[in-house]
């Protein structure tokens, strides 16, 4: 399975004691988190804004940078703002600053489609030629009477909780710059090789 593989991965390409919480960024990955940071201050700073925003690389990307391993595919969770606003945004506050190599290329939007468990919109484009998705932060409930979920927008830390397991949940907030192990186990799941749910 694909666990497996990734755990496999883990043990033959990664000194586990050598993981340490912070990240080294390449410069086009540098590049990125500055024009985010920079969107998300303008954002904020907006006498129309009624609550700021966090952003947060989530899942896979936080998990490979660890590792050491380079990682070409970013998502960026959002609190307090729908994925598709933030990138429309983000797109006009590019163009209006003149930097025409950032953002090229369209914004793909992806509608809700609950049958299918996805409740929230979310969308994808590139910058700096990076595939970037933007996500809203997620809680995930469930009854007796269906495995689809119902999801909402949800808190960091529901996020964490719902994700398939705890090395996958480590996030890295572009406020602090720092990774967040809000399980309180992903980093030391990460070091020694073990493959559990956050639940």
């Amino acid at each position: 399975s694909i666990y497996r593989a990734i755990i496999r991965r883990l043990l033959t390409t990664t000194t586990m004691s050598n993981i340490s919480p912070t990240l080294t960024l390449n410069n086009t990955e540098t590049k990125i988190t500055d024009l985010l940071k920079q969107y998300t201050n303008y954002y904020n700073s907006s006498p129309n804004t009624k609550q700021p925003i966090v952003l947060r690389i989530t899942g896979g990307w936080v998990r490979d940078k660890l590792l050491g391993h380079e990682c070409h595919d970013i998502d960026i969770g959002i609190d307090h703002l729908s994925g598709v606003d933030f990138a429309e945004g983000l797109k006009e506050y590019v163009e209006k600053s003149g930097n025409t190599e950032a953002l090229k290329g369209s914004i793909y939007k992806i509608e809700k489609n609950p049958d299918k468990s996805k409740h929230l919109e979310t969308c994808t484009t590139k910058i700096y030629g990076f595939d970037i998705d933007f996500v809203n932060l997620r809680s995930e409930s469930y009854t007796e009477e269906s495995r689809i979920p119902s999801i909402e927008v949800g808190t960091p830390e529901e996020d964490a909780l719902r994700r398939d397991a705890t090395l996958n949940a480590l996030f890295y907030n572009l406020s602090t710059m720092e990774v967040e192990d809000l399980t309180g186990r992903g980093l030391q799941d990460l070091k020694e090789g073990i493959l559990r749910t956050p639940l």
